[in-house]
């Protein structure tokens, strides 16, 4: 036995080691990536199975009333505390690299063993802590939650509008029929999934007023895009506001579909029971949706390229090649700039951290405890994100106009 043990730890170890020297060689990105989707993983199966654990730990367990959805709720925070103590840490130690000739240049690309262990410790330690500290870290999370839904909102933003630039500078007709083609099939997108929410979440014989507001909302800024973008007066294109549509009557849909199960006007609701795989599925739906904000903000110049660096103002490729990810290739080029900024990529995850926490936690309201993402709390934080995002964007459009003199460009 002891034999077996020591086999399946050398083994371990050694795919550890194998797995940190490939991510030093290719991206840093994607071992940052890996670690974070490891906790998001860590807080879900805590969460469904941790409660009877928990229970039995005395400085968790301080009373006989605490429900089984408080438990989940603690496993999620706790998990999340440590993920997100570990890439603030990493957050503060970056500050200030301008150059890879910096040796913490090498730290923020190496040392991976190390890092996963205190990675590891952090989450382990994160469960000695008292609740009166978690109950703030949870009260905290809910506006750093809110801040990386406004980043994630700024870089759809950056991302339509750069994806339209790259077309109209090709200045060739086949890129504008692609623009022209990609905008309409856009509105179509939008208009349709708006018309099938009418039909799934405003039932006949049901009084939905606040459903078809939230609908009628959406289905108006979607033409206000087009009106505003296409005014003679505003440098606005079609494309950006197609995108930001179609992106609206999701974030609208993510809404209505929160709405509690025993809603009457929930077209969801005839389902009283959640199987196993709606949970996995919505589960990798909030994985993709978060790691894919924390990579296009780890990718986008407009936000980390530090004012030094030759690629500010420039798309930089997700994977870097070796020599630039890796910190080779110092002696060769001295005092080279780093392509993005550590720090703010670390924020990003710190922030990613605490929005994956209130999604698993149903924004701290335990509203149902059985699905994840599910309440009043979570509508009324998907339709808010809307109006931000519609508002957002209607303000990169007028800028120019009521402040000429300002460049937003």
């Amino acid at each position: 036995m002891s034999c077996c043990v020591g086999c399946c730890a050398s083994l371990t170890c050694g795919l550890c080691t194998s797995a940190a020297s490939t991510i030093t060689k290719k991206s840093a990105r994607l071992g940052y990536c890996g670690l974070f989707g490891l906790s998001l993983i860590v807080s879900w199966v805590l969460r469904e199975i941790g409660t009877p654990l928990l229970k039995k730990i005395s400085w968790i367990n301080t009373s006989d009333t605490l429900s089984d959805e408080w438990f989940q709720m603690e496993a999620v925070l706790r998990v999340s505390f440590g993920n997100c103590l570990f890439f603030t840490i990493l957050a503060v130690m970056m500050i200030g690299i301008k150059d890879q000739n910096d040796r913490r240049d090498g730290w923020h690309h190496g040392g991976w063993i190390f890092k996963i262990v205190i990675w590891a410790l952090l989450i382990v330690l994160m469960f000695f802590l008292p609740n009166p500290v978690i109950s703030v870290y949870g009260f905290i999370s809910k506006f750093g939650a809110g801040v990386f839904l406004l980043v994630q909102v700024i870089i759809l933003l950056d991302a339509t509008h750069s994806w339209n630039d790259a077309w109209v500078a090709k200045d060739e007709q086949k890129w504008f029929v692609a623009l022209l083609v990609v905008s309409v099939t856009c509105y179509i997108a939008a208009f349709t999934i708006s018309g099938l929410l009418f039909i799934w979440f405003n039932p006949s014989g049901n009084d939905c007023g606040l459903n078809v507001f939230f609908l009628v909302m959406t289905i108006i800024l979607a033409f206000s895009f087009a009106v505003i973008a296409l005014h003679p007066a505003v440098n606005g294109s079609l494309l950006p506001a197609s995108v930001i549509s179609v992106y609206c009557a999701y974030v609208c849909y993510t809404g209505l579909s929160a709405e509690p199960r025993d809603y009457a006007c929930n077209g969801l609701n005839n389902s009283k029971a959640v199987t196993t795989g709606t949970l996995i599925l919505g589960m990798l739906t909030t994985v993709l949706s978060v790691l894919y904000s924390a990579l296009r903000a780890g990718s986008s110049t407009t936000f980390l390229s530090p004012p030094s660096s030759p690629r500010a103002g420039e798309r930089s490729p997700f994977l870097e090649s070796e020599e630039l990810e890796s910190g080779k290739g110092k002696k060769e080029v001295e005092a080279r700039p780093v392509s993005y900024s550590y720090t703010f990529f670390h924020l990003i995850f710190a922030l990613a951290s605490m929005y994956s926490a209130m999604l698993l936690s149903g924004w701290s309201s335990s509203e149902s405890s059985d699905l994840i993402d599910v309440g009043w709390t979570s509508v009324w934080v998907r339709i808010c994100t809307e109006w931000v995002t519609a508002g957002l964007y209607i303000w990169s459009l007028v800028a120019p106009l009521i402040f000429p003199d300002r460049d937003f460009y």
